[in-house]
């Protein structure tokens, strides 16, 4: 489960180091994507697979659903953590997220967003009311 807010910076070869406590999680590869928000989403490979599985069962004949997978799909890098827990960041990828040398890494449970870190705290600043506001419709039976 991945937990927490965290604030690696890009190196100049568009590395970015993994927090520790994720490294085990993702040592045995990990897939890079363009996530909404303009964020980058980082799934352990396994977990992109069953994801990437559900995704292409989905009906071609649907124009949306061809959208959404080409997207999906064509924007993935797969990567391995090398010895100091770095993965490349490809520049479209860093491009989509406007990746700056600072940038913020939260767990979501499932996987790890990768944020610019000016544009991470813009969107809190933006949800903290809705957050604070949250009801029964938009979280069922947790509240």
């Amino acid at each position: 489960m991945f937990l927490g807010t965290h604030t690696p910076r890009l190196d100049d070869k568009g590395r970015l180091t993994l927090p520790a406590k994720f490294r085990e999680a993702l040592a045995g590869g990990l897939m890079v994507t363009k996530g909404q928000d303009h964020c980058l989403y980082v799934f352990p490979r396994a977990e992109f697979e069953e994801m990437a599985r559900k995704v292409a069962a989905a009906p071609l004949t649907n124009e949306a659903v061809r959208a959404y997978q080409r997207y999906l799909f064509a924007g993935t890098d797969e990567q391995r953590p090398d010895g100091q827990g770095r993965v490349a960041i490809a520049p479209e990828l860093r491009k989509y997220a406007g990746l700056s040398k600072d940038c913020v890494v939260i767990g979501a449970i499932t996987r790890l967003e990768i944020w610019d870190a000016q544009a991470w705290q813009t969107y809190l600043d933006e949800h903290e009311d809705s957050y604070s506001q949250a009801r029964e419709e938009v979280l069922p039976g947790v509240f």
